[in-house]
């Protein structure tokens, strides 16, 4: 089976596309930049999902495809960059599929649009709270959402996968779930919002649930791929106990923290910056647990996702390692300039 790929060069595209490829599928790539080698993609075709005649061209001959591209971001700068890419160019997917007669069609999603819901895990039968429909990355993911499902419905073999948080190696840009991670390794975060709570799943099983959706999911269907329901601090205290760190012990309120998110997000206004932990969207949506349910993927896909502790272990180590990998590299890139320095 020859499988289009779009955002093969993304934290959970690649992981998709090794996956994928482990399992006797020929990937073809379409992304702006080459794909790691972990992807093992057979092609890859350059391009970018706002590109209609690109998307086009790169559906031609092929018998899936799964479009993974998407711009996840929670700065207000990308707004514009956001609607263009996760609504306009799910626009450009699915319509090069209708006319290139692709047989199936997996649109990546998010658990985004599924919920929260006060007071239990949300399912496929949420919706998010109004409230939050306002923040420009759940707005862009609910409108190609949207966009995947009425194509469905006219008869499009289109299905919907919606990964919860997830965490994994290769984060390399990071995705905000990652740099969350990343940021608790390199000891940026002091505290932890009491009331917040993640779903955290392992890219591997994301990956894995993108491949069975493909092989048994219904069309018009949402599937959550999730994995396991942590309240924030006990979510920090696994990932830390895997690099030898000690989580962060001030447990703070949601109000007082919006509020300093609110002034960092004027002040940054002034200074031509935005802030780099009081985001006030990311703050904004851990007003409610972020727990979902995967009740449906077990069921109807066979998706068996491992303990959320070892995703997040995984995810701590690689972030640790990186940073030592830079560090080695600013140490060499020292020595070297003192050696020149001394030779001049």
């Amino acid at each position: 089976m020859r499988v289009l790929l779009t955002g093969a060069s993304g934290f959970i595209g690649s992981h998709v596309s090794a996956e994928l490829s482990a399992h006797g599928a020929d990937v073809r790539a379409f992304c702006r930049t080459e794909p790691p080698a972990l992807a093992q993609a057979r092609e890859w075709h350059a391009g970018d999902v706002r590109d209609r005649a690109a998307v086009l061209a790169a559906a031609t001959g092929c018998d899936a495809v799964i479009h993974a591209a998407a711009l996840y971001s929670y700065a207000r700068a990308d707004r514009g960059a956001m609607w263009a890419v996760n609504v306009e160019g799910t626009r450009n997917v699915l319509e090069a599929c209708a006319r290139r007669r692709v047989a199936q069609v997996v649109v990546t999603s998010s658990s985004a649009t599924c919920g929260p819901v006060p007071g239990r895990p949300a399912c496929e039968l949420d919706v998010p709270p109004r409230w939050e429909r306002t923040v420009p990355y759940k707005r862009t993911k609910l409108a190609a959402e949207r966009l995947a499902l009425r194509a469905a419905a006219d008869g499009a073999a289109v299905v919907c996968v919606n990964p919860t948080t997830v965490v994994g190696p290769g984060d390399r840009q990071p995705t905000p779930s990652g740099k969350m991670v990343r940021d608790l390794v390199a000891g940026r975060m002091r505290g932890y919002l009491r009331c917040a709570g993640l779903n955290v799943v392992a890219v591997a099983d994301v990956a894995r649930g993108h491949r069975l959706a493909l092989e048994r999911g219904r069309p018009g269907q949402r599937y959550i791929l999730g994995g396991e329901d942590l309240w924030l601090r006990d979510a920090f205290a696994a990932a830390l106990r895997a690099v030898g760190g000690r989580p962060p012990r001030l447990p703070l309120p949601w109000w007082p923290v919006y509020a300093a998110a609110v002034v960092a997000e004027g002040l940054s206004r002034v200074v031509g910056r935005e802030p780099a932990l009081l985001v006030r969207d990311e703050v904004r949506l851990a007003r409610l647990p972020l727990f979902f349910t995967s009740g449906k993927a077990r069921a109807e896909l066979g998706y068996r996702p491992r303990p959320a502790a070892a995703a997040l272990a995984a995810a701590a180590r690689w972030f640790a390692a990186q940073a030592l990998i830079s560090d080695r590299s600013d140490c060499l890139r020292e020595r070297a300039v003192a050696r020149a320095a001394v030779g001049s």
